[in-house]
Formats: structure tokens, C-alpha cells, sequence
């Protein structure tokens, strides 16, 4: 409202600032006097909780308005006036925009109250600025004047912002146009309705449980003497927990694919990125090559200091080489005009002839090479200093650890709240509660602060190597965790810092140990499990700090704060999927607490401003719907009911409902972020919506930016892209020869008599019911369908690539994987209970653990036999057996001589036995020289 009231004291002469004391702060910087400027008070401090809600508010930019920040954060609806509207309200209707006026500015006030005034007072004990900075400077900005104040105490020098070269080359040579590193690891892996009362199919492998089992006292002990931080020898049941959880683990082992009912749980690494930073070391300045190395005086092999960390590097570069580079600025400098311009190029800035060259070069290389850009991945190596000052990663631990301690004196106070005898100790709590809360969440904003500063642009502190190395080792961490629970369970959705995932219902989950002083202690196994190998794989064992400055003498130890929490279980999630083939949509979700509130709602369109109006009321409807019912069918069945609902009224040309409620259903709300001839010829429905409310009501609405267009889809003109048929909704209340001149221009229709020009007429109903129906496939019908669950909305088809997915995974002849009929020589030893013997060569019959062989191979030989007259029986039992003769037997045979001819006894050669085995010898030769005659 500030520049509003500016421009108007502007025209009755006043002067805003010597009135009342306001002002501009941005007015002598150049920049525009828009909603953009900031206004400051000379005896006052303004504080806009606009700002906060950009920066600290955590909700996507379309839910950013006054009426969703007040639905998210205070719970309930304000009063809502289109803007449209306004005018005509405040002479029609005063009292009703009077109330307008209360419920936004109550609305105002108490979303000031309870989130943002005691937020900027934490912020302003830790930020050494003023309120109204605190509040409107970026993160990234509060972070390095942190910085700075600490560098300060400890007499480090602060380096200068860093400033990027304009041309930056690979180490092939070639122009790089960007860089970055590859970010945390998000995966959608399933997609359906997961909730703990409907039992679910679990195929695992008993190699995991046998792992856990292996490794119980392992986790057990951890558990307890790390992070309980107490004696194992003090724990009095601490037997009979280890047998419970090895009796499910081993009944688990035993039978793993089940039908069970399941726990839905998030499990997340606490503070995950400051921790690594702190388990590692790691801070820009630490990050050094072998020229720096050189010149250490620790840079000694015994002295352990350096530790080596991949990251990730991508970079998009020009496919020419570094002397095709030469050659095109020398051309460049040899012409009298660059691209047009009067200007040599010696006379451009560097900026400038920078960006010449690439333009040429891309050009050459759209010739030379048919394209301009080569994207490329590589595994980078960098060293990690553990000797280096570490003011970086104090400063890091000391935010964390008063985190931590506020959020325990938060609970603290809140236990009190209960507690309270007067009103005095009351009223005592809750401000106490509040201003802890308060503190920690300043904290946890200035903690999370730290890794995404490294790669600020123009930052002091900077370093993408350690941004890359702080995601890479979080994304191998997820990665870790998600083989251990594709084992024991499914895993639904990798996120940043954590895994959704069910377990089945009868894994070890919370258990109690009894301490000998009768305190106790709670065990989570589906953590401890996971803590036990982060800290086995992830743990620094190069952690060194400064012990004698005078000496130089360093302490090594063993250092890892990286810890999974346990978030639920919860009682149902719900993830969409996507309407193409082999996608699936990451970071969209809803989770459901037991009591049917809702945990968590990430990704979907409710939470969008501009998003289409039915489809926000809809998914609103459909997902409390998803608790119903006692197995998948039915939930579906239920949310499908809610689809049949809508699809009627889209059927019905929204028969059951008045213009107006219709109107605000399929209309679309958007606000332009800039003006309209900043978008040149770009196409798009606001666009067109903006250029034709200047058409009708004149040039002067389009001239400044935030322009507010509402408009629905006609389906004339016929062919015409869906960007061409945007129409305003303002045009119904224009003057009736208005209306009908503008849309016969339009519509392009001058046909068009007194019914045509009736909105329900004028709409694209395919187009909305479209728009529907794909909501309704990425909700209710895929999910279903890869679920195994029938079509719950027939009016709704499949795809085409759904129904063969579909007849794959019902069909009964389905043919197997080939990997499914093949064991490690390991498990084959396993389910044979036989001891480990030397490697040894397998036939293909013997896998599968059926090899009952020696370590020696197994030869099979087959010869015709013709039967002679001429031998005699006992001969002829002889010569079926010739293959099992004592010489072949100690040559090729397994040991199990079960198949061996049981009437004749074998004559072992010795010194001893000699004649007799020559005897046999030659009856056996006698017999197969008359079986070749």
C-alpha cells in the first residue's frame, strides 16, 4: 500500500516523509518506486509479514497470498473480495467490504503476532543487524555478516567476494557456459495408497534379516552407549529385548513374502547437511589442491591431514576446441563492426566481449559441429584439510547445539503449560514456550543457511566443491538406507534427508530398556539399525583439532553427528502417479496422522494460487476420502465417488450450480510479474487475457506490473490454440453492447445471437472435463491400476501404455527373469548346512544350492552298449559298471558312491592288495575288448 499513498500525497503536495515520517529507502538506489521498494519509518520500525512469508514461511510461491498463508497458518478462511468486485461493493455493498477490510487486517495482525514478531526478536540476538534488515535480507546475506562477526573474533582476515572470469574453460579446453554439482538424491520409487490398516503384499530377502540378526548386539550396543550415552552393563532386561527382536527377526527370515498390515514411517537424517559438514570438516577454505599442500609445513604423510571426497561435477560447454576459440576473437578483433554495432571489439567491455565470442562461437559450432552445447558428468576427487582454522565449523556447531537446547527447554516449558496451578504459571509457560520455539526456529533457518551459502554468488566464503561434496555424501547416505529397507521392506519415496517407507507390522519396532537405577530408556530399532551403518561407513576417522598453538600439536579422533530420527508411524500416504509412460512424480505426496488430520501435503495443486479452481475443490474433497473402507477396493470405490460427483457437473454443463459458484470453478486467477510489453511476443493465456482487458477497458490497467487476470477457455474459434481462447471474465459485466461486440471479435464468430453470448455457451467443456480427467488418472485410476485394483471410474479410460502395463502384470504366463533362477555360491552353501570348502566349479544343474559335489567337476560319459551272447551275466554287471572303476572313480567321481553297482566290492590299490586289483583289472578289459568286437 506504501507507494499507493505515495503517488497520492504526491498529488495534493504532500510530502510522505515530513508528514508521517515514511519514506522510501530504495529511492536514492535507482530502483523503481513499485510494491518492489522498501518503506521505512524515521521514529518507527516497519516490519512487513509479506517478507516473511517469502523467506521463513516454507510454502510454495503460489500459496504466498493473504488467504492461504491465513488457511495454512492460522486455520481458518478470511473474508475474500474479488478484486473486481471492490468498487462496486464499497457503493452497493459498505458493510460487507468493511468487514473485508477487518478480516484482512485481523488476519494481518495476527499472523504478525504469533509467527513474526518474536521470530525477528530471536533473529536480531544471533544477526548483528537491525529488525527491518533481519527481516528483508536474504539468508544467504544474514548468513555472511555471521560469518564476518566470527571471522572478526578470531583475527581471521575476510577474503573478497569472489568474482567469476568470463570465460571459464574446461581442462579439455573447451568454453564452459555453466557449472554446478549434482544435488541430493530424489526418487519416487512407488505409487498408490499405502495405510496401515490394509495388509499389503512384502517380498523380501532373507540375506537382510540375517544381517540384522548377525549384527543385533552391534546395534544394540550403539544404541545404547552412543547415542543413550550410558553403560550396556547398566541395561537389566537388555536380554530379553535382544531375544524379542531376534525371534521376529528370524520368523521375518524365515517366511519373507507375506501378506501383512504395515508401519508407515518417514525415517530422516536430523540437520542432515549441517551434520556432514560437521562429521567431515568441511568448510570453503579447507578445500585446498597440491600447490597448497606444498607449501604446509604438516604436509607429511604421518601427519594424516588430508582427506579425500568425491563429488559430482556437471558442466554444459562449447563443443570447439581452445584454438577454434583463438581463431574466432582474432576474427573478431579484425572486423570494424562486431554484430551490427558501431563498436570495434577492442572497444566492448570485457562482459561484452565475452559474450560476443560465445554468440560467434555457438554459430561456428551449429556449423561445424550440428550443435552448440555438450552437457558432461564427471566424478571429481577433491582434498578436504583437517588442519585447517575452523571458525567455519564452529560456527556451525555452535548453532546447532543451542538448536538442540532450545528445542528441549520448548518441550520443557510446553509440559509446564499442562502442569500450570495459577494463571501466573500459566501465562509464565506459554511465554516461555514461545520464545524457545521462537529461538529455535531462528536457528534452524541461520543452520539450514550454511551449506547453500557456499555456492552464493558473490559470496566471500565460496566453494562449490564443498556443496558438491556436502550432497554426494548425503545422497550416498540415502542410497545405504535404501538397500537395507528394499530388503526388509518397500520403500515408497527417497527424499533429500530421508526415506518414506512400510515395514511390515511384525518387524522389531519400539522397545524400552530398564535401567538398574529404575529410569528407562526407548529403543527404536528401524533407526538404531540404520545409525549403526551410517556410523560403520561415514564415520572421519582424520577429525583433528588444534591443541597447542604454540607447538602445533593436533588431536586425531574418530568424529560422526549423523543420526536417523524416526517420524510416524503414520496411518496412510498417498502418492500420485504420472499420465506418461515410465515417470513417476517425485516430491508429491499426502500423509494422513492416525486421528485423519493431514501430516504432510507436498507437490499437488491445492496448494497452487493460479491453479484452476475445480481442480483445488476437488482434490480438497477427494483426500479424506482415502482413510474409507476396509481394504484397497473400497478406498478407491470411496474416492471414486467424489470423481463421478465432478465429472457430472462438467457432464451436465454445471446445471446444479449458480453462474457465479460456476464462474469461480473454472475460471483461472493469475497474476502477471511484470509489465505486458516486457513479454514482447510471448504467448500465453495471461497474456492474451491482459491484452484484451486493455482492449475494452482501456490501456491505462495495462501499464503496470502484478496485473490480475482472470479468464476461462472458449471453444471458438475452432482450431485456435488454447493460449488464443483465453477470455476475460470481466467481459460478462461489461455493458451488454460491449460484451457482445468484443466477443463476436474474439470468438470470432459474428454469427453469434443472444444465447450464444451465455457463458456456459462460450466454454470449452472437453477442455475442462480433460483437465479433470487427467487429475483424476494421476489420483485415483493409475494408482489403482498398478495396484491391481479394477478401473474404479470406467469413465475415465486408461492409456494406452496403462492397460499393456496392466495385462503384464496379471498375466499368469508371465515369463520369469532369468536372474530369479540363479544363487550366489554363498547362499548355496547356506541352505546346504555344509562347511565352506574350496571354490570350485559348478554344472548347470548344480545351482540353486543343489551341488552335492566335491571341489572337483563332475564328468558324465555315455557309450551305446550291445548286449554280446557271449558274456556272461556277472560280466555284463561288469560292464554297465566300467565307469565307476577305481582309476576313473579317483579321477572324475563325487564321493557319494550310491550309484555304484552295490554287487560288486571295490579292491583299493595298495602294495598289499596289488594282485587282486590287477585280477579285477583284467576282467574288466576282457569284457569291454568282446563289448567292441
Amino acid at each position: 500500500d506504501w507507494p499507493f499513498l505515495e503517488r497520492r500525497a504526491a498529488l495534493y503536495g504532500l510530502d510522505l516523509r515530513k508528514e508521517i515520517g515514511f519514506y522510501n529507502a530504495a529511492a536514492g538506489t535507482g530502483e523503481s518506486n513499485d510494491n518492489s521498494s522498501e518503506y521505512r519509518g524515521r521514529t518507527s520500525v516497519h516490519l512487513d509479514a509479506f517478507c516473511w512469508v517469502k523467506r521463513d514461511s516454507y510454502l510454495p510461491q503460489g500459496s504466498q497470498g493473504l488467504k492461504a498463508v491465513t488457511k495454512y497458518k492460522l486455520g481458518y478462511d478470511p473474508v475474500e473480495v474479488d478484486p473486481e468486485d471492490m468498487v462496486r461493493f464499497a457503493r452497493d455493498r459498505p458493510s460487507h467490504m468493511a468487514s473485508y477490510s477487518v478480516s484482512d487486517a485481523v488476519a494481518t495482525y495476527y499472523l504478525y503476532d504469533k509467527y513474526v514478531h518474536m521470530f525477528i526478536f530471536s533473529l536480531c540476538t544471533i544477526i548483528p543487524m537491525g529488525p527491518e534488515d533481519v527481516l528483508r535480507k536474504g539468508s544467504g546475506t544474514l548468513c555472511e555478516a555471521l560469518l564476518m562477526v566470527e571471522a572478526c573474533t578470531k583475527s581471521i582476515v575476510c577474503p573478497n567476494k569472489q568474482i567469476d572470469p568470463h570465460a571459464k574453460f574446461t581442462a579439455k579446453g573447451n568454453l564452459l557456459e555453466s557449472e554446478t554439482y549434482i544435488g541430493g538424491k530424489v526418487e519416487c520409487l512407488e505409487t498408490g495408497v499405502y495405510r496401515s490398516d490394509i495388509e499389503y503384499k512384502f517380498e523380501m530377502k532373507p540375506e537382510g534379516f540375517q544381517s540384522l540378526i548377525d549384527n543385533v548386539d552391534r546395534d544394540m550396543t550403539f544404541a545404547i552407549e552412543v547415542e543413550g550415552g550410558m553403560d550396556r552393563r547398566k541395561i537389566t532386561n537388555y536380554d530379553e529385548v535382544r531375544a524379542e527382536i531376534i525371534e521376529k527377526l528370524e520368523l521375518l527370515r524365515d517366511r519373507p513374502n507375506r501378506m501383512e498390515k504395515p508401519y508407515v514411517y518417514h525415517i530422516d537424517v536430523g540437520a542432515m547437511y549441517p551434520n556432514i559438514i560437521l562429521t567431515n570438516r568441511l568448510q570453503p577454505s579447507a578445500i585446498v589442491d597440491d600447490a597448497t599442500c606444498a607449501a604446509c609445513d604438516f604436509n607429511q604423510e604421518r601427519n594424516n591431514c588430508k582427506r579425500r571426497m568425491q563429488w559430482v561435477w556437471r558442466g554444459d560447454y562449447n563443443p570447439a576446441t581452445k584454438g577454434e576459440y583463438d581463431r574466432t576473437k582474432d576474427q573478431l578483433m579484425r572486423e570494424s563492426r562486431t554484430n551490427g554495432s558501431e563498436q570495434q571489439f577492442n572497444e566492448l567491455s570485457e562482459k561484452e566481449q565475452a559474450k560476443t565470442i560465445s554468440d560467434r562461437l555457438k554459430l561456428y559450432s551449429k556449423n561445424a559441429y550440428k550443435k552448440t552445447k555438450v552437457t558432461e558428468e564427471v566424478t571429481r576427487t577433491d582434498t578436504v584439510c583437517m588442519r585447517e582454522n575452523d571458525f567455519y565449523v564452529d560456527t556451525v556447531r555452535q548453532f546447532r547445539d543451542r538448536r538442540y537446547e532450545y528445542k528441549k527447554l520448548t518441550k520443557v516449558w510446553a509440559k509446564r503449560i499442562g502442569k500450570a496451578e495459577t494463571p501466573q504459571e500459566k501465562k509464565e509457560a506459554e511465554d516461555s514456550a514461545l520464545v524457545y520455539d521462537s529461538l529455535q526456529v531462528a536457528h534452524k533457518c541461520i543452520l539450514n543457511s550454511f551449506y547453500g551459502y557456499v555456492m552464493r554468488k558473490g559470496a566471500r566464503w565460496r566453494s562449490m566443491e564443498m556443496a558438491g561434496i556436502v550432497t554426494k555424501t548425503g545422497a550416498d547416505l540415502i542410497v545405504q538406507a535404501r538397500k537395507l529397507i528394499e530388503q526388509i521392506g518397500r520403500p515408497l519415496e527417497l527424499d533429500t534427508d530421508g526415506i518414506w517407507c512400510i515395514l511390515p507390522g511384525s518387524f522389531p519396532n519400539i522397545f524400552t530398556f530398564k535401567l538398574d537405577d529404575g529410569s528407562t530408556f526407548r529403543l527404536e530399532y528401524p533407526c538404531i539399525m540404520l545409525n549403526a551403518d551410517v556410523h560403520d561407513n561415514f564415520t572421519n576417522h582424520q577429525y583433528q583439532t588444534l591443541k597447542d598453538t604454540v607447538t602445533g600439536i593436533y588431536e586425531t579422533r574418530s568424529e560422526c553427528s549423523i543420526f536417523f530420527e524416526l517420524d510416524g508411524p503414520y496411518r496412510c500416504m498417498v502418492l500420485p502417479a504420472s499420465t506418461e509412460e515410465g515417470r513417476l512424480l517425485k516430491k508429491r505426496y499426502a500423509v494422513f496422522n492416525f486421528d485423519g488430520s493431514l501430516a504432510e501435503l507436498k507437490g499437488f495443486e491445492l496448494k497452487r494460487r493460479g491453479e484452476l479452481e475445480l481442480i483445488k475443490t476437488f482434490q480438497s474433497q477427494v483426500f479424506e476420502h482415502f482413510l474409507d473402507g476396509s481394504t484397497l477396493k473400497d478406498c478407491y470405490a470411496s474416492v471414486a465417488n467424489i470423481a463421478n460427483h465432478w465429472i457430472d457437473i462438467l457432464d451436465t454443463n454445471g446445471e446444479s450450480l449458480d453462474t457465479d459458484e460456476l464462474v469461480d470453478l473454472i475460471s483461472e486467477n493469475r497474476n502477471m510479474s511484470r509489465q505486458l510489453e516486457d513479454y514482447g511476443v510471448q504467448k500465453g493465456t495471461s497474456q492474451t487475457t491482459a491484452r484484451r482487458l486493455g482492449e475494452f477497458l482501456g490501456s491505462e490497467i495495462i501499464k503496470d506490473k502484478g496485473l490480475n487476470c482472470k479468464f476461462i477457455i472458449s471453444q471458438l474459434p475452432h482450431g485456435a490454440p488454447i493460449t488464443e481462447r483465453a477470455v476475460p471474465t470481466a467481459i460478462w459485466k461489461a455493458e451488454p453492447a460491449v460484451m457482445k461486440h468484443y466477443l463476436r471479435k474474439w470468438l470470432k464468430a459474428p454469427e453469434m445471437e443472444d444465447e450464444d453470448f451465455d457463458i456456459r455457451n462460450v466454454l470449452d467443456w472437453d477442455y475442462y472435463l480433460e483437465r479433470l480427467n487427467n487429475t483424476i488418472r494421476k489420483i485415483i485410476t493409475i494408482p489403482a491400476a498398478l495396484q491391481k485394483v479394477p478401473n474404479p471410474v470406467p469413465r475415465v479410460p486408461h492409456p494406452d501404455w496403462l492397460q499393456t502395463t496392466v495385462r503384464k502384470m496379471n498375466d499368469k504366463y508371465k515369463q520369469r527373469s532369468i536372474k530369479n533362477m540363479f544363487g550366489t555360491a554363498s547362499d548355496s552353501k547356506t541352505l546346504l548346512g555344509k562347511k565352506e570348502r574350496t571354490p570350485h566349479l559348478l554344472d548347470i544343474e548344480d545351482f540353486q544350492g543343489k551341488n552335492t559335489g566335491p571341489g572337483r567337476p563332475i564328468v558324465h560319459s555315455t557309450r551305446r552298449q550291445r548286449r554280446s551272447k557271449t558274456i556272461p551275466p556277472n560280466k555284463e554287471a561288469m560292464v554297465s559298471d566300467k565307469s565307476n572303476s577305481e582309476n576313473e572313480a579317483e579321477s572324475f567321481s563325487a564321493p557319494d558312491e550310491k550309484d555304484s553297482n552295490p554287487t560288486e566290492a571295490r579292491v583299493k590299490l595298495s602294495s598289499d592288495t596289488l594282485p587282486e586289483w590287477l585280477k579285477k583289472k583284467k576282467e574288466l578289459w576282457r569284457a569291454q575288448r568282446e563289448d567292441r568286437r
